[in-house]
């Protein structure tokens, strides 16, 4: 692989002009493809195969009328008054107008009235599903009550438009910081500014592509928010590695070619082991089957795969234009080639990990370990309108219908009946009713509405509690037992909540199945890589370490409520379903990164003959500065993100950020190097018949080290291989 490279990094060097043409090239036709196709992102959640989601694709085929988009009027009066009939008829008359709707209820009619007379819901139904309604039809729904003289009114639920998730100012610090750590670890400004600017095309150009295929395939409105997170991110910190690897090979006298050859060779090579895992694990959540899921990973995968692309090909290209300028005016002169390098605060840290490794060892897994106690008490749930922030519109309809009748008016259920005939299906619907009525946590259960064929009916089930509380949970699964024994009848509950729990339960079962995966992906793709059976394992089990703290501390912060004030959290709840498995994704292949520009070195001292101690303090001594300033990027990227409104956004962000501060500076940094000085020699042990049997990645470019001295001892014949 290493050879490969080389050759590709050299290539791209001699013909910069065409390798930058190109690239501007496929960033404009992008552009334009995305400009002209992309269409819009959904926060729809469905989960195909699950017991809602079936009933709600029966009632699209069977009850169309009931399928439809619905919203409700959120109605009050001011505090000691009460409402009539006469102030709420206009509403209802301008609801039932808006093109679409083939119903809009008069509370006074179907008892949506509040005990005090202070609160009213108007029901609206609309004939199709809300992402296809128009935005006239949106913009009708939300005008209903604007001129109601002293009323409050709001508006919630499906019918309200699809605002989607914006960018703003927050993330452009991320990207400020990201540009001061590269002047500081550079000391250039020409590096710092490539670098960047780099890593920006590459995420120009995977962001275009994805919302070119927008228009043809459906994203929810969190996946070009990640992908543009982890684009953004990886983009810049790969563009780190290989332009640090330049330097070094400039400042020990090569000539720019053959310096941007053995960067792209060598941490090139790092770099692509490091965005395949990456890819694998967010390609890998396909497996989980979950559609919404696979979208978002493969989203991000592509943008990490283009910056993959973008580091070994438009970099080198680029290198070729700024030449010796990357480096600090002292260091051009070439008169620091071949000077012993200083030894920076990296190797006085390796010593003193690597020395104190037994009490480094029982802190760090011991602290961990408490940072991950939350974890216990983690609860994941879809969002819902109770955690959205509370100068929304739906929050503020969702508290003030909790206020008028209680928060399980915001989550109610609904019971599909199907039969053979109207005269099976209502008697099983009044049976279900009776069923229902007496279950805990119900508060009230309206008569069956059937269809025009009545051999469909519905039952509207109003829980006692909100769509996000645990009781809720338990509320459907004893209505679920109450009706599956009642024959006659087919039985089915849905519904947005129905629907939540469901999704949310299949998480959480695919939740350990996907982290066996990853860690046993990851023991298999080190033990590759580094030709050991200890080092894989020390990486995975860190990787855990990092994955319990992480989901700890976010439990803390976003669920118990934890020094919410400073992420700007406005109400705590359970976790979003899909973080667990969306965070073991990406951390997976960000720890293996660092794993890989770390522990790489010190194999490679390792072989040239240093003892084991001296080898991980080089290995630390050489690639903490890198690591660290990679990792700050990153956790600035990240970061950008917790201030934004949306909770899903936030907390992702949050997670992120946070286990990316544990994994690289924690983990990475402090413990595998006391892990490895306490294993010594047993750490790079392997089996001579695994040792046979596995394949030789050559990442640390051991080979290609090998042609370059044969080249240099025979040039006219080596030099035409490479």
């Amino acid at each position: 692989m290493a050879t490969l490279l080389y050759r590709l990094g050299r290539a791209s060097f001699r013909r910069r002009g065409r390798v930058i043409a190109l690239w501007l090239l496929l960033l404009a036709l992008l552009g334009a493809g995305a400009a002209a196709f992309s269409g819009e992102t959904s926060d729809d959640f469905t989960m195909p195969g699950t017991e809602s989601q079936d009933a709600l694709d029966a009632l699209e085929r069977d009850f169309p009328q009931a399928a439809g988009a619905a919203g409700t009027v959120v109605v009050a009066a001011p505090e000691g008054a009460a409402l009539d009939q006469e102030m709420l008829a206009p509403l209802v008359r301008d609801a039932a107008a808006i093109p679409g709707v083939v119903a809009a209820t008069d509370p006074f009619t179907t008892g949506a009235v509040s005990e005090d007379g202070r609160h009213a819901l108007i029901h609206v139904q609309f004939d199709r599903a809300a992402e296809d309604l128009s935005a006239a039809q949106t913009e009708a729904f939300e005008r209903v009550g604007a001129e109601a003289q002293g009323l409050r009114v709001e508006h919630s639920s499906e019918a309200l438009s699809e605002e989607g998730v914006h960018m703003g100012a927050t993330e452009v610090v991320g990207v400020l910081v990201a540009a001061v750590v590269l002047v500081v670890t550079f000391g250039s400004l020409v590096a710092a500014g490539m670098t960047l600017l780099n890593a920006l095309v590459g995420v120009g150009a995977g962001m275009a592509g994805l919302f070119a295929l927008s228009g043809a395939v459906e994203l929810t409105s969190t996946a070009p928010v990640l992908a543009l997170m982890l684009g953004l991110a990886v983009g810049i910190d790969y563009s780190l590695f290989l332009t640090s690897r330049y330097r070094q090979y400039l400042t020990e006298g090569m000539d720019p070619e053959e310096a941007v050859g053995r960067a792209t060779g060598t941490a090139g090579s790092a770099v692509v082991f490091a965005g395949a895992t990456v890819v694998i694990a967010l390609g890998g959540l396909s497996v989980v089957g979950i559609p919404f899921l696979s979208v978002m990973g493969l989203a991000a995968a592509g943008t990490v795969a283009v910056a993959v692309l973008v580091a070994l090909t438009l970099l080198p290209a680029v290198l070729g234009l700024v030449g010796h300028r990357v480096l600090p005016r002292r260091l051009r002169s070439g008169r620091s080639a071949g000077r012993p390098v200083t030894e920076g605060a990296g190797f006085g840290w390796g010593r003193l990990v690597t020395r104190l490794r037994v009490p480094v060892l029982l802190v760090g897994v011991l602290g961990l370990g408490l940072l991950a106690l939350p974890v216990q008490d983690m609860r994941l749930a879809l969002p819902d309108a109770s955690t959205a922030a509370e100068d929304s519109p739906e929050r503020r309809a969702y508290d003030l219908v909790a206020e008028g009748f209680g928060p399980g008016h915001n989550g109610r259920l609904v019971a599909v009946v199907t039969a053979d005939s109207p005269e099976a299906t209502q008697e099983a619907a009044q049976r279900a009713m009776a069923a229902i009525e007496g279950t805990e946590g119900v508060a009230a259960v309206t008569p069956p509405q059937a269809n025009a064929q009545g051999t469909t009916a519905l039952l509207d089930i109003t829980p006692v509690t909100g769509p996000s509380d645990a009781a809720t949970e338990d509320t459907v699964r004893a209505v679920r037992d109450r009706i599956s024994g009642i024959e006659g009848a087919d039985f089915a509950l849905t519904g947005t909540t129905a629907v939540a729990i469901d999704v949310s339960g299949k998480l959480a079962d695919a939740l350990p199945v996907y982290l066996l995966l990853v860690v046993g992906l990851s023991v298999l793709l080190l033990m590759l890589v580094f030709r050991s059976v200890l080092v894989p394992l020390k990486a995975a089990a860190g990787f855990l370490l990092t994955v319990g703290a992480t989901f700890g501390i976010t439990v803390a912060v976003f669920q118990q409520g934890h020094l919410a004030d400073l992420v700007g959290l406005d109400t705590t709840g359970p976790l979003i379903s899909f973080l667990p498995i969306l965070l073991i994704g990406i951390l997976f292949g960000l720890a293996m990164d660092y794993e890989v520009f770390l522990v790489s070195r010190m194999r490679e001292d390792h072989v040239h003959g240093a003892d084991p101690q001296q080898a991980t303090v080089n290995g630390v001594g050489h690639n903490s500065r890198v690591v660290t300033a990679a990792a700050v990027i990153m956790i600035a990227v990240f970061a950008g993100f917790i201030f934004m409104d949306d909770p899903v956004i936030k907390s992702i962000g949050f997670a992120l950020a946070v286990g990316v501060l544990i994994d690289a500076l924690i983990v990475r940094l402090t413990l595998v190097p006391a892990a490895m000085s306490l294993l010594g020699r047993a750490a790079w042990w392997l089996p001579r018949p695994l040792d046979r049997a596995l394949p030789d990645l050559d990442i640390e470019g051991e080979r290609l080290q090998h042609r370059l001295a044969a080249a240099a001892a025979a040039p006219e014949k080596e030099h035409a291989r490479l």
